[in-house]
């Protein structure tokens, strides 16, 4: 027993004296080497941060709001009568800025515009003559010639525009020389906006038209621009030229007979013109 006891006591005493462990061997880098902090693991703060909303985000998604009321005011002119449009725009004026607004968009991807075509031709008549715009807008046609303009819409957002239902304007009789209609033969009731026109026209007045293309086009449910042609005529005019080299629209010019009138436009077998509705995206 004692025996055992006296060997226990030996291991304890020789724990007790084990040397640390020698460092003397490593390189000095190794022996003041930092603790790398990357192999620390330190709890970390879950905050997600949220995605920001671009400006550019946001100007899509009012385009789209917009190009969506502009497609509903179109459909809404082009499946209505004149006078119907002229007091929906009444109700709400403001309208009819979202509505050009969305036009001059849609306008803006057009590889060339209408009314440069028309503003060209009048540039190279006598700046004398006197011209009715029927269905002006923003009353380009004005701001870009010498020429006498009466700018005619529905509604006026500038003092130099008449607002009025076409089929029904203030203009004398014999008053105009030139006669525009820049893709404004909207509404089921067009040929009574000619009619107008007509009546305005001085004998030997021009009438000219520029439409899109599709509504003239019967292999995707337009008229039959033969059939345009010879209504118009048959109102009191000559044709004089048709232009359909445009991708997007075609141009017409008549002159305004010197006689046999059918001032009523009674007898005239006019064709509808198909509605320009824009895709919805």
């Amino acid at each position: 027993m004692e025996e055992e006891r006296r060997n226990r006591k030996r291991k304890r005493e020789k724990h007790r004296r084990k040397p640390a462990a020698d460092l003397s061997s490593l390189p000095t880098a190794e022996k003041h080497k930092p603790v790398d902090s990357s192999l620390i693991s330190v709890p970390q703060s879950k905050t997600i941060s949220k995605p920001k909303k671009t400006s550019s985000f946001i100007d899509k998604m009012r385009a789209r709001l917009s190009g969506g009321h502009f497609r509903m005011i179109n459909e809404k002119l082009y499946t209505c009568s004149g006078d119907a449009a002229l007091n929906y725009f009444k109700e709400d004026p403001q309208l009819f800025s979202v509505y050009h607004a969305g036009y001059q968009e849609q306008m803006s991807h057009w590889p060339e515009q209408p009314v440069n075509i028309i503003i060209k031709w009048i540039k190279d008549q006598d700046p004398s003559l006197v011209v009715a715009d029927f269905g002006c807008g923003d009353a380009q046609l004005s701001r870009n010639v010498k020429n006498k303009v009466f700018s005619i819409d529905l509604v006026s957002n500038d003092p130099s525009v008449i607002a009025c239902d076409m089929s029904n304007t203030p203009l004398d009789s014999s008053s105009a020389d030139v006669a525009v209609f820049c893709l404004s033969l909207m509404g089921i009731n067009y040929p009574s906006y000619l009619q107008e026109a007509h009546r305005v026209l001085k004998p030997s007045g021009w009438l000219l038209i520029a439409e899109v293309k599709s509504r003239l086009d019967p292999n995707t449910g337009g008229a039959d621009p033969g059939k345009f042609v010879k209504a118009v005529c048959d109102l009191g005019y000559s044709s004089v030229n048709k232009d359909f080299s445009n991708k997007m629209f075609a141009l017409f010019y008549f002159k305004k007979k010197k006689d046999k009138q059918n001032v009523g436009g009674r007898g005239i077998d006019w064709p509808e013109l198909k509605p320009c509705m824009y895709k919805r995206r």
